[in-house]
Order: structure tokens, then C-alpha cells, then sequence
């Protein structure tokens, strides 16, 4: 039974205040030993540090300019920061010297290449200095920035160093200057968005609203008439019809934002949009982009979305097709997509926890963005398909790398995704092996315990700690897999779940003491997903998920002919296997029946059925598959008729 909660600002509680071990902390370890050190190296190889270097030439055009009038050497400064983001957040948890001495350097030579009107950009400044705010609709200056923002506060964040963030503190006091509607000021807007929350992270951790002022005139001005992209490319002599993707759907530009009603074009661009809308939603207290973000989150999840929270299924134009067009074998699903989800999902919980969202953030998470990411943190998915014949493979580095950088920093900054805070309470969105220190508006310092081996063990145990007595509210979110079925305990004491559940989540409003104990249980346990009828690539299929995780079969397990395996309608009692070698993970065997693809003969087509066979498969975690030995992979099983 639902009950009202007065409407408040829930901001994610900063990196450096979660711990993290367990399921999380092995992931982190993984980016830790490996994965920051080699996006930096890469990135070098790649020409990345000439490129910024005044003391070195130029390194001129290194990737060929394309039909689109740009080249992803455009994108290197975003690559750059966001892996000295993801180099921030390791720091924090592994101290490495080394590597933090190669982010210093870095940074010092972003200092050196800043213009003295604030301006960073090292193609804009070094390969084309002539084209600066010429072509915000494809040359991406603002989405670089964002990015370097980001990575500024983390650095700041996580090592207390101010340079970097004072670097883009003046870099956004120049765009404050340039962007605007007043005399000389450019009406405008990136044609990918980014700055938008990267501005919001920029006035939480400075406190200077003129940046929120920035990100809203951004958001605001997007998709107006006259139209800025059409103006600008008058401006600059070019035909405003003759671009790549010829129309502003491609990058959510084609209605202002608060009369947008469909998820379409470029999947990451909408992400990275909607997350700034839901910043600024929160910030403002915007009710009007809070209903618009809740039309658009409906349209996604309920027409456009893989069960593993991977979007956007079209290589074309990375992004959105027809509803309930979901294609498995050829589905792109970017990696960077289903970070993006995660993103926008977790800023839909600034104005109240609501498990509508933050389920769906668990689901893209797990699923749609770790995946990207190999358990060694070596190796990437770029697109995620959820079938493959076994030619599918991970791969070191991409002429867009934008992935790599993507998936570490979520990983890496997970903690903050974990809790929120407001004024008085407390939620926690997602569980795991985890201590969080946080601070409420009395100045009431807690400390959440939190003892868990989920997702491969669904209990829960929270123990807080306190130094003194302190009334606030705790909300702990109850999934909707695990609704009706889950139990919790205060000290021991059963509570109702159902009589205390706002919006999904059990809240818990009392005088704490140090040392109370909330004992929460989630069942995990093997369940079918059917896909609505209308995606008729997964007609007569089932999915299995186990808790949050969607599970697959792969070669290395069953052999061939995984599209022979038929799931029975009534699922039978399975067994489980702890796999060492995929880092503890959870394994499910089940019975089955197969189809006897031997004994069919050699005709290519016949009047009767295969026949069926009782037989065993077992299932793994999506996310880790790819991580053994070669083969295929299917996640959408034939089901039994």
C-alpha cells in the first residue's frame, strides 16, 4: 500500500563515501589492475598525448576526415577524460603512484594548451583552430568538455587536487560567455549531448549555480524554432540539409525536450540527454521535464528495450528503430548505451526513490553494461548482440573508443549509484558487500554496513551505526521479481513490507540506534521471461533470469545446436554450480528437452517434427559470457509447445 512522500531532492552520495568488496569490489580490482592503466596506454598508442602536447608538433589529421565532416580524432579529449575519470575512482580504492603521475601529467598539459580565454580543445586548437563554434551539430566541442568536466571532479574528488578542476571551472566560465541570447552569444547546443550533466556534477561540487543556469539554457533551447542547427550551417555556408543522418531525430533535437514523446535516433545521445533533463528536473524541481522524462521512460522500457537493458538495436545509426523491434544476433546494444541507461535511470531517483527506475538501472547495469567489460578488465564489447555463432568476440581497443573508458568509470564509481541522500533519509538502490558514510541536513553522520554476496545470494543484512540516536528515514528497495516473496527484519522484530512501501521500496522511518539491524531476503530463484508478442524475433522463445541477472547458454557448456534446447513450460528443479574460473559466479543447470538435430537426416526441410530428447543445459550470467572459450551464445530459448 503506497503512501505519500513529500517531494525532495535525492542527490548520489559521492564516490569516496562507499567502500565497496564482494561482487562490486572484484570488479573494481579487475579496472584497479588493469583496465585504468590500459586506457591510458591505448590512448597514447593511439596519438592521444601529441595531440595535446604543445611542446610537440602537431600531430595533424591522424583518422581521416569522413562523409560527415568530421573524424573521431575529434572525440580524443572526451577519451582522455574519461579514463583520467576512471583513473580517479581507482586511486581511491588502490593508491598507485605510477599511474597517478601519468594523470598529473596529463592534466599539466591541459594546462599548458588552455587558451587564456579558458578555451580546451585540442583539435579546435591545434589541427582546425579556424573552425572553433563553427559546427556544434557534428563536431562535438561540447560533448568533449563534458567529459573533461567529469573527469575533473572525480580527480578532485577522489585525490582533493584542484588543478584539473579549475582548468574546466574556467573553461565553463568561457561557455557562460559565449552561449546566451544576448549580443555576440551563440543560441545554441551540442548536437551530442554531455555537458548537460557535466555541468550539474560541476555546480554540485562548486556550489556555483551559474553552472546549473549553463545546462538548463542547454536543455531549454534544444529542438526550438528557429531552428539552431538549421541557422548555424547557413551561417557557415553549408547546405542545412546535407548532413549524415538528415534529420535532428538522429541527435533528439527534432522537438524542444518537454514535447518529446518517443525515444528515437542515436542511443547514447538520448541518454546522456535525459540524464541532464532528470539533473536538472531535480535541481529546479521541475515538474515539467519530470513528466516529459516520464513519458519518454515508458516509450523506452515498455517497446525498446532488450531484456538486458541494451538499447538502440540498429548499427545504422547506433540507436532506435521501429517499436518493439529487437533483433538478437544483429542487436548493437552499445556498451555505452546501457551505461547511459544506468545514468538516466539513477537521475530519475533525484526526486524520490521509486522502483520503477531503479530496477531498471539494476537491469541495464548488470546486464546491458558490464557485459561490455571482460572479467580480467582487459578486453571490451563495443555491441552486445544477445545471440552469436561463436564470431563474436571481445576486442582490445576500436577506432571509437569510446566504450573502454565508458564501462570502467561506471564500474569504478558504482558506490555512488548504490545509495542517496536527502535532507532526512536515506535509499539504497541497489545491494551488495559495501560500508557507506553519509552525512544528513541535521549534520547526523551515518554509517550503513551493508553484508551481502548478492546477486549471487539474495540476503541482505544493513547494520548502521550511529554516535548518537538520530531520527531519518531508510528506504531499501524491494525489486518487482522479489515482490510478495521477500522478507524483512528490524532487529529481529518481522516488519510488513507491504504496510510500509512507497513507490517499490520498504521505508523504514524511526529513532535509529547504533547498532540496529535490518535483515532483508530476496529470493533467487530461476524464473521465465516472455517478450511481448509484437517482437517477433522472440516469438515462441523464453528467457531465464535469476534474480537481476539474465542468463544465457553457451557453447563451452552445452555444444552445439543451442536453438535445439527447448526450455519446458513448468520449470523443474535445478541445481547450482559455484564457477570459479567466471569469478564465483553462478552457474544453473536445468533440465531440458533437445531436438535430435543428428538423427534429422539430410533433408534441409521435412513434414514432422525433431524429436525431442530429455537432456541437461546449463546457464550462466550474460555479462559473462565470451570470458572461456570460443563459441556461441544464445539467450532466447525455444519454448516448449
Amino acid at each position: 500500500m503506497s503512501q505519500t512522500r513529500k517531494d525532495r531532492q535525492f542527490r548520489p552520495v559521492a564516490v569516496p563515501d562507499v567502500d565497496l568488496d564482494g561482487f562490486w569490489g572484484k570488479w573494481q580490482d579487475a579496472v584497479c589492475n588493469a583496465t585504468a592503466e590500459i586506457l591510458l596506454d591505448r590512448c597514447i598508442e593511439a596519438g592521444m598525448l601529441q595531440a595535446i602536447d604543445v611542446d610537440q608538433p602537431s600531430p595533424g589529421i591522424v583518422i581521416p576526415i569522413l562523409e560527415w565532416g568530421g573524424t573521431t580524432q575529434m572525440f580524443w579529449d572526451s577519451d582522455l577524460g574519461k579514463s583520467i575519470e576512471t583513473i580517479a575512482y581507482s586511486l581511491y580504492r588502490k593508491p598507485n603512484a605510477k599511474l597517478e603521475a601519468r594523470a598529473d601529467a596529463i592534466i599539466d598539459l591541459y594546462e599548458k594548451l588552455q587558451d587564456k580565454d579558458g578555451y580546451l580543445n585540442a583539435w579546435f586548437q591545434r589541427v582546425q583552430p579556424d573552425r572553433r563554434w563553427t559546427n556544434l551539430r557534428d563536431h562535438h566541442e561540447l560533448y568533449c568538455a563534458g567529459h573533461l568536466i567529469e573527469a575533473a571532479v572525480a580527480y578532485f574528488q577522489a585525490t582533493g587536487k584542484r588543478k584539473l578542476l579549475d582548468i574546466m571551472r574556467r573553461y565553463a566560465d568561457h561557455m557562460i560567455e559565449v552561449f546566451g541570447h544576448g549580443p555576440g552569444q551563440i543560441p545554441g547546443y551540442c548536437g551530442h549531448e554531455e555537458i548537460e550533466l557535466a555541468l550539474v556534477k560541476l555546480a554540485r561540487v562548486t556550489g556555483e549555480n551559474k553552472y546549473l543556469d549553463l545546462s538548463k539554457f542547454f536543455i531549454d533551447e534544444r529542438g526550438t524554432e528557429p531552428h539552431f542547427f538549421t541557422e548555424e550551417a547557413k551561417r557557415d555556408e553549408r547546405d542545412p540539409r546535407d548532413f549524415i543522418q538528415k534529420t535532428y531525430e538522429y541527435g533528439q533535437a527534432h522537438l524542444p525536450v518537454r514535447e518529446q514523446k518517443k525515444v528515437v535516433g542515436h542511443a547514447v545521445r538520448a541518454m546522456y540527454l535525459y540524464s541532464g533533463m532528470a539533473d536538472i528536473a531535480t535541481e529546479y524541481e521541475d515538474d515539467s521535464l519530470t513528466e516529459a522524462l516520464g513519458v519518454l521512460w515508458d516509450d523506452l522500457v515498455t517497446k525498446q528495450m532488450y531484456i538486458t537493458g541494451g538499447i538502440g538495436p540498429a548499427a545504422s545509426n547506433e540507436g532506435f528503430t521501429d517499436y518493439y523491434d529487437l533483433p538478437n544476433d544483429t542487436a548493437y546494444a552499445e556498451t555505452c548505451a546501457s551505461v547511459g541507461l544506468v545514468f538516466w535511470a539513477n537521475r530519475m531517483l533525484g526526486r524520490g526513490p521509486d522502483r520503477r527506475y531503479a530496477d531498471i538501472m539494476e537491469q541495464a547495469l548488470y546486464n546491458g553494461a558490464l557485459t561490455g567489460l571482460a572479467i580480467d578488465g582487459r578486453t571490451f564489447f563495443y555491441d552486445n548482440p544477445l545471440e552469436s555463432t561463436g564470431k563474436h568476440h571481445r576486442w582490445k581497443w576500436h577506432h571509437c573508443p569510446c566504450c573502454p573508458p565508458n564501462i570502467a568509470r561506471l564500474v569504478t564509481s558504482i558506490g555512488s549509484y548504490m545509495y542517496a541522500v536527502a535532507d532526512d533519509e536515506i535509499a539504497v538502490h541497489l545491494y551488495g558487500e559495501s560500508k557507506l558514510r553519509a552525512e544528513l541536513s541535521n549534520r547526523t553522520k551515518v554509517t550503513l554496513n551493508q553484508v551481502s554476496k548478492y546477486p549471487w545470494d539474495g540476503e541482505v543484512s544493513i547494520n548502521i551505526v550511529l554516535e548518537k540516536p538520530a531520527s531519518f528515514a531508510l528506504s531499501l528497495r524491494i525489486p518487482e521479481w522479489a515482490e510478495g516473496a521477500s522478507q524483512l527484519r528490524l532487529n529481529d522484530q518481522k516488519l510488513d513490507i507491504e504496510a510500509i512501501a512507497v513507490d517499490g521500496y520498504a521505508r523504514i522511518e524511526r529513532e535509529w540506534q547504533d547498532g540496529d539491524r535490518i535483515h532483508l531476503d530476496l529470493p533467487l530463484v530461476l524464473r521465465p521471461q516472455f517478450a511481448n508478442p509484437k517482437v517477433r524475433q522472440d516469438a515462441g522463445r523464453v528467457a531465464l533470469m535469476r534474480g537481476p541477472l539474465v542468463y544465457c547458454v553457451e557453447e563451452t557448456d552445452n555444444g552445439g545446436d543451442l536453438n535445439a534446447i527447448v526450455i519446458p513450460d513448468v520449470l523443474p528443479a535445478t541445481t547450482e554450480t559455484v564457477l570459479e574460473e567466471l569469478g564465483g559466479a553462478v552457474a544453473v543447470d536445468l533440465p531440458v528437452l533437445r531436438e535430435d538435430t543428428a538423427g534429422w537426416g539430410s533433408s534441409l526441410y521435412r513434414s514432422t517434427r525433431a524429436e525431442r530428447k530429455a537432456g541437461s543445459a546449463r546457464l550462466v550470467p550474460y555479462h559473462l559470457w565470451d570470458n572461456r572459450q570460443a563459441g556461441a551464445m544464445l539467450v532466447w530459448l525455444q519454448a516448449e509447445k
